[in-house]
């Protein structure tokens, strides 16, 4: 416990007092969020102020379709960003709540909020910062089954305790609900030496998952299947650092994960058919649940138990129609799905 103390204290202080801007990262790995990013994203985002686009540290954007009327939790919001971006996608009658451990990156997102939902046109906020531990969201009185979709970039890497922050996020998500997060993934353990290094924890690699253990971890939440939605490589720019933790490869992943009962490990194939009506706004020709799954319009896909699970028990099952049921078991499901 007093080593999980000492490195959120550190972090606070790398993320409060070291770093003004995202110009003080001394890698480029905490500052790719823009990849990527859908057209309404691109629109909400140039709607934000500058201050807090500018201390705000990220590797992807983890934003869903689908958000209206919606409960979101951005689980270390730092500056506010992904925060402002999810209150323009709820609306009015949506809720996002933001929390994050440094207090002076939550007084510049409370800072905003006024003009922002000015801006956005919103008579009263829809929007709530939290200060607080990722680890124990029930002591900020976020309830059992109470959000609809937990968001996170590039900030879980930097927990000391991965597991109590999957196992709360799991508790708070309603049935049903999703776990969208970017994040940094490394292809071994990093060494115990280098994960105490303030500095390498703080550009989000020391702390970086292993990725057969996020595997791990989310079986033994009880969430058998996880997709990938997008992957870029992460290029470490500064040649001390290289020197140091150069030995590790690091992956830039967003992951998709849902709260469901009925996953299997891998996925087994039931003769279930899915075909998408193209009613997502910004996904009129096709809809990519992930990397190795897109479905399009009017096309009926063959699935897995698990993608139809994932399509038709969420708040994605109104886009989508879903035939088949698990009465009869074919064997497990061909690797050859449709991919990008």
């Amino acid at each position: 416990m007093n080593n999980t103390k000492s490195d959120q204290e550190a972090l606070k202080r790398y993320y409060g007092m070291v770093l003004q801007g995202s110009q003080d990262l001394q890698t480029s790995v905490c500052c790719a969020a823009n990849a990527g990013v859908t057209p309404d994203i691109k629109t909400a985002l140039a709607r934000i102020d500058a201050e807090v686009l500018n201390r705000f540290y990220g590797c992807g954007s983890p934003l869903p379709s689908l958000l209206a009327g919606c409960t979101v939790l951005d689980l270390g919001c730092g500056s506010g960003r992904d925060v402002y971006l999810a209150s323009q996608l709820v609306g009015n009658h949506g809720r996002v709540i933001g929390i994050d451990m440094t207090e002076a990156q939550l007084a510049v997102a409370r800072a905003h909020l006024q003009s922002q939902m000015a801006r956005f046109g919103y008579d009263r906020p829809n929007v709530t910062f939290l200060q607080g531990y990722l680890e124990d969201l029930r002591s900020l009185g976020i309830e059992d089954d109470s959000v609809d979709v937990v968001i996170s970039n590039c900030v879980l890497n930097l927990s000391p305790d991965k597991r109590a922050v999957f196992a709360e996020i799991f508790r708070v998500l309603r049935p049903g609900g999703e776990l969208l997060f970017a994040d940094v993934f490394a292809d071994r353990r990093v060494p115990a030496p280098l994960r105490a290094d303030p500095v390498l924890h703080g550009e989000c690699l020391a702390g970086a998952m292993y990725r057969e253990d996020f595997r791990r971890l989310l079986r033994d939440m009880g969430c058998l299947d996880y997709r990938v939605t997008a992957s870029h490589p992460v290029t470490i720019d500064n040649p001390e650092v290289e020197r140091r933790i150069g030995m590790v490869d690091f992956l830039s992943l967003t992951v998709r994960a849902f709260k469901l009962a009925d996953l299997e490990d891998p996925g087994e194939d039931y003769g279930q058919v899915a075909t998408y009506h193209g009613s997502i706004p910004e996904w009129p020709h096709r809809f990519d649940l992930d990397n190795a799954h897109r479905f399009p319009t009017g096309k009926p896909v063959p699935v897995c138990g698990n993608t139809a699970s994932m399509l038709g028990n969420t708040r994605y099952r109104n886009h989508f129609t879903v035939r088949g049921d698990r009465s009869v078991h074919y064997g497990l499901f061909s690797s050859s799905a449709p991919s990008p």
